[in-house]
């Protein structure tokens, strides 16, 4: 180690120890924003701590769930494990989370999309794990051919890493096909099997990237996700590597078997999520398998793994169930909605839409999200907040959904006061609502007990 990195881990340590002990705030981000200041590649001398090497996942949606729950997975597997728990998932916040004065077996780290490009070349990470792509924040991310250029390259840059892709959507595989053009080993997960699901009225991606022709489908699981081929050429889903059968999705969570390339086989079952959390786990399953754990240490994790960080997050605020989870696109919106429809009881939705930096600042995705769905809702209310909730309203509106506009998480639990305690309240943030929320409904929750 040199100088330079030296002063680096201990600017980033200090300041670390000052957030967490002086001024009690979040150490995620800045420690590692001071170190990179003084040494730019301090994430590259940081990697050789971790003995074994590190696993990467990135993705649209669901990258801080999975990536969570690869963790405490391999925790329970025995090893030492460094993560970006929190989902700073920028090279400041990966370089914090490696910060820590103790080596470890593997780091388990989140990426934004954007960020591999920075993250990989650093890291040489064994795997990473791509879960989905859609659209979402336009106006920082431009279109998805940019994104996916990104993660080309960064595997360009890394040529020891495989990938594992989600070989059911498009987007990714595509990605998958070019990068293994250029030497990336390649392994697919996916369902393998129709699921007993409507699908989302709009896909994401509609037409063949390599031809243009409109894609076929022996089936779909949610938005572009599904069993696609090209009808004009030879673009399809690939072998998959890790399969999920027997899938039953419900209000009370989902189950299914993971099936590893070795032919081996396990149930995996959890207590929380819709078909989107299908994915999240098998990949779950894929990454732990790659890394030595066992679908015992998987389901294991998932008996005691409750979400903390707002993602279906669960709060009692005076009687009345409350479920926060983040909604920052069409597809997370619509994965949402879904998961309100296998709830039978009637239900109170609080939607808040900000507009700041972090979540983008073009909010014309909401006329993608497919809100006439909650027409079949018996006796809905609906509430709209954030920066931008007149915005939502309209949309509501559009749909032919009443709703009302409402200053806070709060406000709408006031309002929701008159009706019985047996509605729960979902409450759906995007990112920079959603910590802001979960905050609200701890405050209302320890107030009434």
């Amino acid at each position: 180690m040199g100088i330079r990195s030296g002063i680096a881990i201990g600017a980033g340590r200090l300041v670390h120890w000052g957030l967490s002990h002086v001024v009690h705030r979040s150490a995620s981000q800045l420690p590692g924003r001071v170190a990179l200041s003084i040494d730019p590649m301090l994430m590259r001398e940081l990697a050789h701590k971790l003995t074994w090497g590190s696993v990467v996942t990135c993705g649209t949606n669901g990258k801080t769930t999975t990536n969570n729950i690869i963790a405490s997975t391999l925790e329970h597997a025995g090893r030492k494990v460094l993560c970006n728990r929190v989902g700073a998932n920028m090279a400041p916040g990966v370089v914090s989370a490696l910060l820590s004065g103790r080596s470890a077996d593997v780091g388990v780290i989140e990426a934004d999309e954007l960020s591999t490009i920075n993250i990989l070349p650093s890291l040489q990470p064994h795997y990473l794990v791509l879960l989905n792509l859609f659209r979402d924040q336009l106006d920082r991310a431009g279109e998805i051919d940019r994104v996916q250029d990104v993660i080309v390259r960064a595997l360009a840059a890394s040529p020891a890493t495989a990938l594992v892709v989600n070989g059911d959507d498009p987007l990714s595989v595509w990605v998958a096909r070019r990068a293994h053009e250029e030497g990336t080993k390649v392994l697919a997960f996916g369902v393998a099997e129709p699921l007993d699901v409507v699908p989302d009225r709009v896909p994401e991606a509609r037409f063949c990237p390599s031809c243009g022709a409109e894609l076929s489908y022996g089936y779909r699981s949610y938005a572009q996700l599904g069993a696609f081929s090209c009808p004009r050429c030879d673009f399809a889903r690939p072998d998959l590597a890790f399969t999920a059968t027997a899938v039953k999705v419900g209000r009370e969570g989902v189950r299914f078997v993971a099936t590893a390339p070795d032919g081996a086989s396990a149930t995996v079952s959890a207590s929380f999520g819709g078909t989107y959390m299908v994915y999240n786990l098998l990949a779950s399953f894929a990454a732990a398998t790659l890394c030595g754990a066992g679908a015992g240490d998987l389901n294991e994790t998932l008996k005691t793994y409750h979400p903390k960080n707002g993602r279906l997050q669960h709060f009692d605020v005076d009687g009345r169930e409350a479920v926060l989870n983040l909604a920052k696109n069409p597809a997370g919106l619509n994965q949402n909605i879904g998961l309100l429809e296998q709830d039978t009881r009637r239900k109170v939705v609080l939607v808040l839409v900000n507009d700041n930096a972090n979540d983008g600042t073009d909010v014309s995705w909401i006329w993608d999200v497919d809100f006439e769905r909650f027409r079949d809702e018996d006796d809905l209310r609906l509430y709209t907040g954030g920066t931008r909730a007149n915005d939502v309203q309209v949309r509501l509106k559009y749909a032919g959904l009443p709703s009302e506009v409402v200053g806070s998480v709060e406000e709408a639990v006031r309002r929701a006061d008159s009706l019985p305690k047996e509605r729960p309240l979902y409450v759906l943030a995007n990112y920079s609502a959603l910590f802001p929320a979960r905050a609200e409904l701890e405050r209302l929750g320890e107030r009434h007990g």
